[in-house]
């Protein structure tokens, strides 16, 4: 075979092959340009709908947390509209003490501030002493409130920025008017919590006006007009980060051109309504870093693939000029750098196991703060219990030792359920009534009440039916109510010879609680159950207790009832609506 037909030949074959690279390079540009164009469509959808959910989530809390606070000042008014002292004050004229009361009641009821008008409309008394002698004759909280026989709530614009929350109530005595009590609702310290995250939230009356935000140029406009006037520093603007149009991310509202996630929820108040601007910043970030290890997968790939091209080129040329010592140099060389792509390789792998790492790290440490607080309790519990087991151990007193070791395992299970609920931290709170044991409320209000039993060496006796008690209600909230019963008997039993309480559950056609004690009775039933009305000393209680389990029960459809049994000390019985099964397997 002559030269030249070689020559013609090799020609051949490199033309051949310059052809099949050229269509293994376009396959593979094709194939990578695909890949991130689906990457990105299916990564932008879920991270965006993730973030959408995180959006719902927030605003429900938000929403539940505010709708809890203004329920919980709403009954503020009526509860001091009784109080006797502040009555007693508006019937002849002395308020010298009245301040004081009202500053004595703030913490407890945790209201922005209390103030007392009489029937000019002059304050009278207030927490905030600056405010006497303030006249507010013409304030709609204090006229509605005098022409209303009911609690009455108002919203009206501060003198420097934003809206004042009152609730309000006459004061009568005898069907004479005497004055009006207002109960001023701390409702910015939602907008300074909402205020440290980097979404923007409003909240709106019936008519569209803006009652509370993040920003405080809000205030006052409808939310039109706010997006409007939005200036460009802030809040909004400063978490929105520029997004690439190709991404075509669902924008559901437009803020100076830029495109933020809204989402609403119905305050079920007044016709409040909630909304939330969330930035797309986080989705397009993570979009991105996903995008980019891709595309560097694939640089990598084009760079090795034009890398080993040229090689196989250079050794195709080299096997008719160079020699076997030059194929044997070339070898080598090609071993050395591929083990060090196999290091790069390793140690891209190590890289990446860091960042997954550091991402545990991270959640563990937001979860950290909550994890200590709600555990703090058990873990002083088991402290306690553990010096008690010690003790009973030296003392050969080994069946006590063993119930402080299986309080201890409860203890545990307890920090267990607890770290099991913040697992679901994040879902919609409500007031939803949920099948209850009443044994096991029971038991657990006995078991925080031990101490104080064993303190004060009360012999204590449960009759418990062997089947399960069900009702429909909230656990904590009964728990309370048999919290208060067994502290009455607790204080009921003080400075007799051998205190005794008795605790009997049983069920019939109703649920029925019954804590009796062998003190000296009560003399009073009548008042038993109003506000204020107490026999403790001064210090010790302000006669809430009974009014405030009173009023869990009638909201769980029962009643609670009082009466001096037949050989002398109190009896306190609670009945509730018993859950059966038909009713169980309706719910």
């Amino acid at each position: 075979m002559s030269g030249k037909t070689v020559k013609k030949r090799n020609q051949l074959q490199l033309r051949t092959i310059s052809w099949r690279v050229r269509l293994m390079l376009l396959a593979l540009c094709v194939v990578a340009g695909a890949t991130i164009w689906i990457t990105n469509s299916l990564l932008t959808d879920r991270f965006t709908q993730n973030t959408r959910n995180r959006a719902e989530l927030r605003l429900a809390l938000y929403s539940g947390n505010l709708q809890s606070e203004l329920r919980r000042s709403s009954i503020v008014p009526q509860l001091l509209a009784r109080d006797p002292e502040l009555i007693r004050a508006l019937r002849t004229g002395d308020f010298s003490l009245s301040t004081a009361r009202l500053i004595s009641f703030e913490d407890e009821i945790g209201a922005a501030s209390l103030v007392l008008l009489d029937t000019e409309g002059r304050t009278v008394a207030a927490t905030d002493r600056n405010r006497l002698g303030e006249n507010h004759r013409q304030a709609p909280s204090f006229i509605n409130a005098m022409r209303a026989n009911t609690t009455v709530f108002t919203v009206a614009p501060r003198e420097s920025a934003g809206y004042r929350f009152t609730y309000s109530r006459r004061l009568d005595d005898q069907a004479q008017a005497l004055g009006v009590i207002v109960v001023e609702v701390d409702l910015q310290k939602f907008e300074r919590a909402w205020a440290g995250i980097s979404d923007a939230v409003l909240v709106t009356d019936s008519e569209g006006t803006i009652i509370m935000a993040t920003e405080p140029r809000w205030r006052g406009l409808t939310e039109a007009e706010a997006l409007v006037r939005q200036p460009p520093k802030g809040a909004i603007e400063r978490a929105i980060q520029a997004t690439s149009e190709w991404t075509a991310l669902p924008a559901d509202a437009y803020l100076q051109g830029e495109a933020v996630m809204r989402k609403e929820a119905r305050i079920p108040f007044r016709g409040w309504q909630m909304a939330s601007f969330t930035t797309y910043a986080n989705v397009r970030e993570r979009v991105n870093a996903v995008l980019a290890l891709e595309i560097m997968g694939f640089a990598i790939l084009l760079a090795l693939a034009f890398y080993f091209l040229s090689r196989k080129n250079a050794l195709r040329m080299a096997l008719f000029q160079r020699e076997s010592a030059s194929l044997r140099a070339l070898n080598q060389r090609l071993q050395r750098e591929i083990a060090e792509r196999e290091r790069m390789q390793a140690s891209l792998e190590v890289a990446e196991q860091t960042l997954a790492q550091s991402s545990k790290l991270a959640a563990l440490g937001e979860m950290s703060a909550a994890v200590s607080h709600e555990l703090n309790q058990p873990l002083a519990a088991m402290k306690t219990y553990l010096a008690g087991a010690r003790l009973l151990v030296r003392r050969n007193r080994f069946e006590e030792a063993l119930t402080s070791f299986q309080r201890i395992d409860d203890l545990i299970e307890r920090m267990g359920a607890i770290t099991k609920q913040l697992k679901s931290y994040a879902r919609k709170g409500g007031e939803d009534f949920r099948p209850v044991e009443m044994g096991d409320a029971l038991a657990s209000a006995v078991s925080l009440m031990e101490p104080q039993l064993r303190q004060s060496q009360v012999k204590i006796a449960r009759v418990i039916p062997d089947t399960p008690v069900r009702v429909m209600g909230d656990r904590v909230r009964i728990e309370q109510v048999m919290i208060n019963l067994l502290r009455n008997a607790l204080d009921a039993t003080k400075g007799v010879d051998d205190p005794e309480i008795e605790v009997m559950l049983s069920a019939g056609e109703t649920a029925t609680l019954t804590v009796r004690d062998n003190g000296d009775g009560i003399e009073n039933l009548d008042d038993l159950f109003e506000p204020f009305y107490t026999t403790k000393q001064p210090g010790e209680g302000v006669g809430l207790g009974l009014a405030i389990s009173s009023g869990i029960v009638n909201d769980l459809g029962g009643r609670l009832t009082a009466r001096n049994g037949q050989n002398g000390g109190a009896v306190f019985e609670v009945q509730l609506p018993i859950l059966s099964d038909e009713i169980e397997a309706a719910e």
